[in-house]
């Protein structure tokens, strides 16, 4: 099955609902792309869960190793990880009380995209959660 994203209308019904994200691969580096990124959807009101096993803190919140050590539920799972590592992310996405997984721009795994799809969740890819808050507000 092909990827479809929801539309936009769609993706800004997601970003309007939802609260809590949980960024995989976040960096602790300011420089690095996932640090700009989840430093803005903090400003703009989103609580940031970091998914980091390298790190202790990242934009002031604790950094947890795996989406499995999470507590409570989480609405959009948003990767910053390169495709190869996808489909084992989805497989942990699975194991959690999560609804939205959310690669960011260039990440794509079809596998992945299929396996969700296929146990009722929302799937977007290749998408920036940043330019689609911004788009969608």
């Amino acid at each position: 099955m092909a990827i479809k994203n929801p539309s936009r209308q769609e993706i800004g019904v997601i970003l309007k609902e939802s609260k809590r994200i949980a960024v995989v691969g976040l960096s602790p580096n300011p420089l690095r792309t996932s640090f700009m990124v989840s430093e803005a959807m903090q400003r703009a009101g989103y609580e940031i869960i970091p998914v980091n096993p390298h790190a202790d803190y990242v934009l002031g919140q604790k950094a947890v190793a795996s989406l499995k050590d999470i507590e409570g539920p989480i609405d959009i799972v948003n990767v910053f990880r390169r495709s190869e590592y996808v489909y084992d992310l989805a497989k942990q996405f699975d194991e959690i009380d999560a609804k939205v997984f959310w690669t960011q721009q260039e990440v794509v795994d079809e596998k992945a995209y299929n396996f969700l799809k296929e146990k009722g969740y929302t799937v977007i890819m290749d998408r920036c959660i940043k330019v689609e808050q911004a788009l969608t507000k």
